[in-house]
C-alpha cells in the first residue's frame, strides 16, 4: 500500500481510533474514540506495517471501517492524513491535506499475515 512519503516522514505521532460512524461529510474526520496513540519507534513500526500490506482486488461491503489511524506532525494541531480501514471490502481511504487523489482510495489483502499484525495492533490498542 502506497502512504504519502513526506507525510510519513514527517509523522511522529499516530492516533489509533475506534471508528463508531462514517464522517458527515467527504475529507472530514472519522468520528470515533481514540483508544492508543503511537509515537517513535511504535509510529514508524505501524507505518511500515501498513506500507508492507499487499494489494488486493475490490470487493463488496459497502465500506464500513471500524479502525483508522491519523498521523500528526511535531504540530500535533492538524492531521497530516487519516486512513480509515476495512477489513471487510479490503478498502483503506485516505485524505488529509498530505493525500494526493491517486493514494485516496485503496485494495489490501486483510487475509496477509501484515494485514492480520495490524488488526491484531488495533485490537490490542482497544481496552
Amino acid at each position: 500500500m502506497q502512504l504519502p512519503t513526506e507525510a510519513v516522514a514527517a509523522t511522529v505521532l499516530i492516533e489509533v481510533v475506534r471508528i463508531s460512524a462514517l464522517p458527515a461529510k467527504r475529507g472530514a474526520a472519522y468520528p470515533g474514540r481514540a483508544v492508543a496513540h503511537w509515537a517513535g519507534n511504535e509510529a514508524a513500526d505501524a507505518l511500515a506495517l501498513i506500507e508492507n500490506l499487499p494489494g488486493s482486488e475490490q470487493h463488496r461491503c459497502g465500506f464500513s471501517p471500524g479502525w483508522s489511524i491519523r498521523a500528526y506532525g511535531n504540530s500535533l494541531d492538524l492531521a497530516l492524513f487519516e486512513a480509515a480501514f476495512c477489513f471487510r471490502c479490503h478498502e483503506v481511504r485516505m485524505h488529509g491535506t498530505a493525500v494526493p487523489p491517486a493514494l485516496a482510495t485503496q485494495f489490501f489483502d486483510a487475509d496477509a499475515p501484515p494485514a492480520q499484525a495490524l488488526l491484531a495492533l488495533f485490537r490490542a490498542a482497544a481496552p
